[in-house]
């Protein structure tokens, strides 16, 4: 974890006016960067969207049914999010019913989303072509995730009776794709596919604040819990004052090992954090232990066996998880991490595009984008839309990025697994921005 030292000058972050708060603090997590946040974003007791407050409350029950980035963000800056959960205007017309006064100070953040910037162009491109769009291709989603759910409980049971490291691993390996493709429905209203993530002992809940507010708002940036919950073992901020050579080596050699106990590790960190501190732990926690019941009282193998047989499962699933999640988008020498050059234009919408290189290689099968976080930059700038839907927005996008001279960049998956080595070995930041000259 970022250990607890005092404030310097090179503590900054590319992103925002102030280091953020939480990582100030020897103990990272979703609560302490939530509470970071709201040290951080001066939103006065409010929920601030650009430069107005507002009282969310009844809001949030009367027309988004409670929203979960509602709830949890009372007294922060929703901007990011407020503006990608909602592409349609209806909420956005709803506001001045709820407003209560102009912020007294500008924002944390340095991001614009300007009327007739990148973002907004494009957003406003893709609304109008979603009144034109027929949904079905929601339906292979849920046809895909369903098939996937099922073969974890058939390839798990059948594992287990005959005893089989082969058939464990492809259990694994359809635990890491439930996870996945779960992760399409993090950003929607609360459905029951979500609680499906528990399976792997990690809870979805905690994953929308990590992933859908604090990574999706600020990928690669010292904002993004999930950059933060993996140092001092794993660090992509390309700095010496972060993490030296030795340990940047060290970090390639034993990322495997932190990606096979990572579902194992963040429930402990929860109980103990929940036994010791306050309690982060949820009712739907219990349904991680759902598999191990399952092969137990379905087979006719003792209870250790039955327990030894899903923790094999669960290693192989948490491997390829974190495997696949790492090395999905967004870590490469080429990509922007905080305290690289930024572009001159702060557009939201064109720093997604600088944190992102997107996967070109599994395009052509709905599986495999659902399963390996395809469709990634379009997927960080509208959230709540279906994966199958998102591959039907690329002409708005391609005429967008044109119309403000910018690039979609794609390689295959073997080359980010090379630059995601690249990136862990990274010192020296990149003095060129995205589209820049170099800056000296």
């Amino acid at each position: 974890m970022t250990p607890n030292v005092e404030l310097e000058d090179w503590r900054v972050s590319g992103i925002s006016r102030t280091y953020p708060s939480y990582r100030r603090h020897w103990q990272i997590s979703n609560e302490s960067w939530l509470a970071g946040k709201h040290t951080d974003d001066e939103a006065e007791g409010l929920w601030r969207i650009r430069d107005k407050l507002y009282d969310l409350s009844d809001f949030a029950q009367r027309h988004i049914g409670g929203a979960f980035w509602i709830e949890r963000t009372k007294g922060t800056d929703i901007t990011e999010p407020f503006e990608s959960h909602h592409i349609e205007q209806h909420a956005e017309r709803l506001l001045s019913k709820f407003e209560v006064r102009t912020a007294a100070k500008p924002r944390n953040y340095k991001f614009t989303l300007e009327p007739n910037g990148f973002y907004m162009t494009l957003k406003r491109r893709v609304r109008s072509k979603l009144q034109t769009l027929n949904y079905k291709p929601s339906k292979k989603t849920e046809l895909l995730h369903t098939g996937i759910l099922l073969s974890l409980f058939s390839l798990s049971w059948a594992s287990t009776v005959c005893d089989s490291l082969a058939l464990r691993a492809l259990a694994g390996l359809a635990l890491c794709w439930l996870a996945t493709s779960t992760h399409n429905y993090f950003h929607q209203r609360d459905n029951w596919r979500m609680y499906c993530f528990n399976l792997t002992l990690m809870n979805f809940s905690c994953w929308r604040i990590s992933h859908a507010l604090s990574h999706h708002g600020y990928p690669n940036s010292l904002h993004d819990l999930e950059m933060s919950l993996f140092e001092p073992f794993l660090c992509w901020v390309p700095s010496r004052r972060y993490a030296s050579k030795p340990q940047r080596i060290i970090s390639v050699l034993i990322s495997p090992v932190i990606f096979t106990l990572l579902s194992l590790v963040q429930f402990t960190e929860r109980l103990v954090y929940s036994l010791c501190k306050s309690n982060i732990m949820y009712w739907h926690d219990l349904l991680g232990f759902t598999l191990p019941a399952f092969l137990y009282f379905s087979t006719s193998v003792s209870l250790s066996a039955a327990l030894i047989s899903w923790i094999i499962i669960l290693c192989f699933g948490s491997f390829l998880f974190g495997f696949i999640g790492v090395t999905a988008a967004h870590h490469d020498p080429r990509i922007y991490h905080d305290g690289d050059a930024m572009r001159d234009n702060y557009d939201w919408g064109l720093y997604q595009l600088d944190t992102i290189i997107d996967r070109g290689d599994i395009k052509w099968s709905d599986l495999l984008v659902l399963t390996h976080f395809g469709e990634h930059a379009l997927h960080h700038m509208f959230p709540t839309l279906d994966h199958g839907v998102l591959k039907l927005l690329y002409p708005e996008l391609q005429q967008t990025l044109r119309e403000f001279k910018c690039e979609l960049r794609e390689i295959n998956h073997w080359a980010h697994i090379k630059g995601h080595n690249q990136q862990l070995l990274r010192t020296k930041a990149n003095r060129i921005p995205p589209g820049g000259k170099k800056i000296n």
